[in-house]
């Protein structure tokens, strides 16, 4: 069965903190639309590189492109989202590992340089799943459903203000969620939205923050809106977000049309 297709949007915005350093933004994300056999499927991703790496960004656009070629040659072969497994998973991230290997040996240092996170998400007919490394999240909504859903929570390290990442030694700890059901909107996004976009008190998404951003691709043509992206780029470097965080951010969001 052959689903609708996807509108979508998507922006990387440099944290006040990267400005005020000279340094600039360590987020990469990425959403693409698969004509598989087993209908049309979605990948989303986002990577937010450790600002203390020296090549974290680097780091974030490797993780996010071999992600997305790994996941397009799965769902093309007929991989189905339901087989995605511990197993599957391993593979990806040893091939994002292999990447960011050689990156490392190019630049003759060593692969902690290209620390960064991974959220992975996966959407085909009825099932979703996230592949998530470290902070960042996934908020998803399903249809008939108004409540907003966090599959996969910000993981922290054993210390404040730490996480995990693609490059940890000696393998990165991560998790995979599945989520059953028809999602219609998705969102994808770096650990500077996180307090914009979760209530951390009831550890749940803020649905007024998701409510208000998807407004503006509701009844949209499928495919990336270049205008809104460019939008969605100014808000988020806007004051009213940088008084809120002063981290990078990178915001994807997609919503079935």
């Amino acid at each position: 069965m052959t689903l609708r297709r996807w509108s979508w949007v998507g922006a990387c915005s440099t944290g006040t903190s990267h400005l005020r350093a000279g340094t600039g933004c360590d987020d990469a994300g990425a959403c693409i639309e698969v004509d598989a056999p087993l209908g049309s499927s979605l990948i989303l991703v986002v990577s937010d590189g450790a600002g203390s790496a020296e090549h974290s960004s680097v780091g974030s656009q490797i993780v996010t492109r071999t992600f997305c070629e790994s996941v397009d040659l799965f769902l093309r072969s007929g991989g189905a989202a339901f087989e995605i497994n511990t197993e599957v998973a391993n593979e990806w991230i040893d091939d994002i590992r292999d990447r960011l290997a050689v990156a490392a040996r190019r630049k003759g240092t060593s692969l902690k340089a290209f620390a960064s996170t991974l959220v992975g998400c996966v959407i085909q007919s009825d099932v979703t799943v996230v592949i998530h490394v470290g902070d960042g999240a996934c908020a998803l909504r399903l249809t008939g459903d108004s409540e907003w859903h966090v599959p996969s929570w910000p993981a922290q390290g054993e210390f404040a203000s730490t996480t995990f990442f693609v490059t940890d030694d000696p393998y990165p700890n991560f998790r995979i969620t599945r989520t059953i059901g028809t999602v219609d909107e998705v969102a994808v996004f770096s650990d500077g939205l996180e307090r914009l976009a979760l209530d951390f008190g009831s550890k749940s998404a803020f649905a007024p923050f998701f409510d208000s951003m998807f407004n503006a691709i509701r009844d949209k043509e499928p495919g990336r809106q270049r205008g809104l992206s460019a939008s969605l780029r100014h808000f988020l470097d806007s004051s009213s977000v940088g008084e809120r965080t002063d981290d990078d951010k990178t915001l994807v969001m997609a919503r079935r049309v």
